[in-house]
């Protein structure tokens, strides 16, 4: 046999060769689309905050993704699937954010330690992702994004009456509970507002305010129970 001959094609190292091949190029194929998808959604994030989602379009945001229109319609067919992907993403960190916010509270734990940990987790989510508020808020937002929002408000309801079930045992009607979580939620939405539209110390202050609002408020329902260790054999 010459020495120079080459392996036929059908031998069975080449076969696995080929094959590797084949399947190492989907993957790369995906990874370079999950990138597109990411920097596209960026984008997006940075013209709903500017803009506002009414006022934004699939043009300005390719403009600043720095890609082409038909670039970006191979991914997202119009502004409102860019929205809704982004929007599901997002949905997502929430409901893991509340989850660890939300947590159940050491009766140890002082009222001011347990309302300013479960404020500092959402400002810092909302301050991390701006067009969430934009998004979630807007006049105009997509009728699924509005639902998802309508159900994750409503599981988020349900986690603040939880926890201040446990913090007001002698509130036994549960009508009071649900107005107390309500309460709680819209005074927190109406900081998160303003906390938003404000930088630096001055957000930071307002961040301050809205803690300490909640506290007011809380401190004559919740009474000395939180602070205060359990006493042994209790």
């Amino acid at each position: 046999m010459p020495d120079n001959q080459e392996l036929a094609p059908d031998t069975p190292g080449s076969d696995r060769q080929e094959q590797a091949q084949e399947k190492e190029q989907p993957r790369r194929r995906q990874a370079r689309g999950e990138r597109r998808i990411a920097q596209l959604l960026e984008a997006a994030a940075h013209v709903f905050c500017t803009t506002g989602y009414t006022a934004a379009s699939t043009n300005a945001i390719a403009r600043e993704a720095g890609v082409s229109p038909g670039t970006l319609y191979q991914f997202f067919p119009n502004k409102e699937a860019i929205a809704i992907e982004l929007g599901d993403r997002l949905m997502h960190r929430m409901r893991e954010t509340y989850g660890e916010a939300l947590a159940p509270v050491d009766p140890a734990t002082p009222l001011e330690e347990a309302v300013g940990a479960a404020v500092d987790r959402f400002i810092a989510f909302n301050c991390d992702h701006p067009v969430f508020f934009a998004l979630m808020h807007g006049p105009d937002i997509p009728g699924r994004i509005s639902e998802e929002h309508d159900a994750l408000h409503a599981t988020l309801l349900a986690r603040v009456t939880d926890l201040l079930s446990s913090l007001l045992p002698d509130t036994a009607d549960p009508a009071d509970l649900a107005r107390t979580a309500q309460m709680c939620l819209g005074m927190y939405k109406a900081g998160l507002e303003l906390v938003l539209g404000h930088e630096g110390a001055e957000r930071e202050a307002y961040v301050q305010e809205l803690k300490n609002a909640l506290v007011r408020y809380l401190e004559p329902l919740v009474g000395a129970r939180l602070g205060t260790p359990a006493r042994a054999g209790a």
